[in-house]
C-alpha cells in the first residue's frame, strides 16, 4: 500500500526520516512552553546550530570532552568537544536548527525559537557540547584560565564520566556574557530549562538559523 499522500507530501515516509531527528524537542515541547522541565537535546547524532542576541551565564565551567555523532558517511564517530556549563544561563532571542534530507522531498528544517519577546529563556544547570563559537563581544568576571577540571571548588560540576583526566585544562568565570552568539553544537542537557514564548516549525529546504 502506498503511502497517504495529502498536499504532495508522503507522510508516512516523512515520519519515518524525521521523528527521530526532532523526537527530543517535541516530546518536551508543550511542556517547555507550559514552564520549565528537565530537558535534553541530543539529536541522533547530527549537529545542530544555534544562535542568541545575548547568553548571559553564571558559574562557567569549560572543559574539552566527547561526544558521539555520525561522519558524512553515515557512520558512527567521536567528535571533540567543548563541554560549557553554567548553574544558570539567560538567553536572549535564541534560534536552535537542525536540517535533515528527506528521500524525495530534499531537505526539511527544523526551527526552535525561544525568548524572543522581551522574555529571555532561562536554563538551570545547562550543558553544551560545542563544536564551534563565535560571538561578536564576550565577556567574563573573574575568569580563572588553567584550573583542574574535578577540583573541589567548582560550583559548577562536570558530567560524570565525560573527563577522563580530572588534571584536564579547563577554565571557569564567576559570569559569562556573550553577545551575538553563534554556535554549533551537538547536545544541550539542562536542569531546568525554561523556553519563554516557545515556537517550533518545520521549513522546506536548508533555512538554518545561520
Amino acid at each position: 500500500m502506498s503511502s497517504q499522500v495529502r498536499g504532495g507530501t508522503r507522510w508516512k515516509r516523512f515520519a519515518l526520516v524525521m521523528v527521530p531527528s526532532i523526537a527530543a524537542t517535541a516530546a518536551v515541547g508543550v511542556g517547555l512552553a507550559q514552564g520549565a522541565l528537565a530537558a535534553s537535546f541530543s539529536v541522533s547524532g547530527q549537529d545542530f546550530k544555534v544562535t542568541a542576541d545575548k547568553l548571559e551565564g553564571y558559574d562557567l565551567i569549560q572543559y574539552g570532552g566527547i561526544a558521539e555523532g555520525h561522519d558524512m558517511a553515515g557512520n558512527k564517530a567521536a567528535h571533540p568537544v567543548t563541554i560549557s556549563g553554567f548553574k544558570q544561563a539567560k538567553i536572549t532571542n535564541m534560534c536552535q536548527s537542525l536540517v535533515t534530507p528527506v528521500p524525495g522531498l530534499g531537505n526539511i528544517t527544523m526551527k526552535l525559537r525561544a525568548g524572543h519577546k522581551g522574555d529571555p529563556a532561562v536554563a538551570d544547570n545547562i550543558y553544551l557540547d560545542v563544536a564551534d563559537l563565535d560571538t561578536r563581544v564576550s565577556t567574563f568576571k573573574n575568569l580563572d584560565i588553567g584550573v583542574a577540571v574535578g577540583d573541589a571548588s567548582h560550583t559548577t560540576k562536570p558530567q560524570p564520566g565525560t573527563v577522563k583526566n580530572p588534571y584536564a585544562f579547563s577554565q571557569r568565570a564567576e559570569v559569562a556574557v556573550l553577545e551575538g552568539v553563534k554556535q554549533r553544537a551537538w547536545a544541550t542537557t539542562a536542569g531546568t530549562f525554561k523556553l519563554s514564548n516557545l515556537n517550533l516549525q518545520l521549513v522546506a529546504g536548508n533555512e538554518p538559523c545561520y
